[in-house]
């Protein structure tokens, strides 16, 4: 495990102290990401199986969870399968720890609703910035302009509450993608690429941009009529995505530009692009 400087700045103000679940059945490892995230001010509960894993979530109702995916008893994937089918807890922040060449496991972590995740060797560190990053997002108030509910068409959303509605019925969004979807639609019709979503939604300036990728499917999946030609989240290729509103939206972010809505162009309604390649 590499115990070096991570390669992002440390936050300004870190978030107040969380309820943190470790699961991992190394116990060096369980140790060193425990040790770092104590103090870091947090209080942290481990578990070395799956099993075990599920039960201190039920009981303790960890802030966030950092989960291993090689483990005895259920792996990590078939625990992260099963926290997303409790209704109690369907936006519990998770952040995946795997190994060098579990590209496929990764993705498919993401897929069933993982939030990040960090590739052994990694630097404590760089994890404890990362649990930060996620637990600010979660935690943090809206801004004034924006605390009241966020409407675009048949979409609503409530940021005190962080839940999300369309046409009526409540969407089970991760706290990611409830983030990714709040965004977009304070920026109606403008482009943005997947390093500039990563920047502005994750609060990282590196990462695998597969990341983006995939949030913004599992998004189109539970709020397009038809994911496979999303009406939505447009990709503007070569570019990134953008929000095409069905009707005026919500608040927006005064301090961004957007572009108009009515005028067309090859990609579709035009958009004010933000550059970079999808």
């Amino acid at each position: 495990m590499n115990h070096g400087p991570a390669p992002v700045p440390a936050p300004a103000d870190p978030p107040e102290p969380a309820r943190i679940l470790v699961v991992d059945d190394d116990p060096t490892v369980g140790e060193v990401v425990a040790g770092y995230l104590t103090r870091a001010g947090h209080l942290v509960d481990r578990a070395e199986d799956g099993p075990s894993g599920l039960d201190l979530a039920a009981r303790h109702r960890p802030d966030l969870l950092v989960l291993d995916l090689m483990l005895p008893g259920l792996d990590g994937l078939e625990v992260l399968r099963r926290l997303r089918a409790r209704p109690d807890r369907p936006d519990l922040p998770v952040v995946l720890l795997t190994a060098k060449g579990d590209e496929a496991d990764r993705v498919l972590g993401l897929e069933l609703g993982a939030d990040d995740y960090v590739t052994k060797p990694f630097s404590p560190r760089e994890l404890v910035l990362r649990v930060q990053s996620i637990l600010r997002r979660a935690r943090t108030a809206p801004a004034p302009a924006a605390s009241g509910p966020l409407r675009s068409g048949d979409l609503a959303l409530d940021h005190r509450a962080r839940r999300a509605h369309r046409a009526g019925r409540e969407l089970p969004l991760t706290s990611r993608e409830f983030d990714l979807l709040a965004f977009l639609l304070r920026h109606p019709a403008t482009v943005f690429s997947r390093q500039e979503l990563m920047q502005r939604v994750w609060g990282w300036d590196f990462g695998d941009l597969s990341t983006v990728t995939v949030h913004v499917r599992r998004l189109r999946e539970k709020i397009e009529d038809d994911p496979g030609a999303p009406a939505l989240i447009s990709t503007v290729w070569g570019v990134g995505y953008r929000y095409d509103p069905a009707a005026p939206t919500g608040p927006t972010d005064p301090t961004e530009p957007t572009g108009p809505t009515g005028a067309t162009g090859p990609t579709g309604p035009a958009g004010s692009a933000r550059g970079g390649a999808a």
